[in-house]
């Protein structure tokens, strides 16, 4: 991935715009709002791991990291970047 951060918001909000049939902004709580139930969490999930290609651990379901698309956004970067600062073969002599 070496889409900017403004790229990943863009693609995120349209993804949830388009799954929640209505125009969601950068900073809306879709969760707050009640637009969203536990299966599109499970479902937002899965989207952020086949499309950025990266795996979201139990430690990660943090609701706070995925309540608006800019919080999202920043949680994939992190992630991403934790990922490239990561040796592949940790612990290997």
């Amino acid at each position: 991935m070496s889409r900017g951060p403004a790229e990943t918001l863009d693609e995120i909000t349209r993804f949830l715009t388009e799954a929640l049939r209505r125009e969601v902004g950068p900073d809306d709580d879709y969760f707050a709002l009640g637009l969203v139930d536990s299966l599109f969490a499970l479902e937002l999930v899965t989207y952020v791991e086949d499309r950025f290609e990266l795996t979201v651990e139990a430690e990660d379901l943090d609701l706070d990291s995925f309540r608006t698309a800019r919080r999202l956004t920043a949680f994939v970067h992190a992630k991403k970047a934790g990922a490239e600062t990561t040796p592949a073969h940790a612990g290997d002599s």
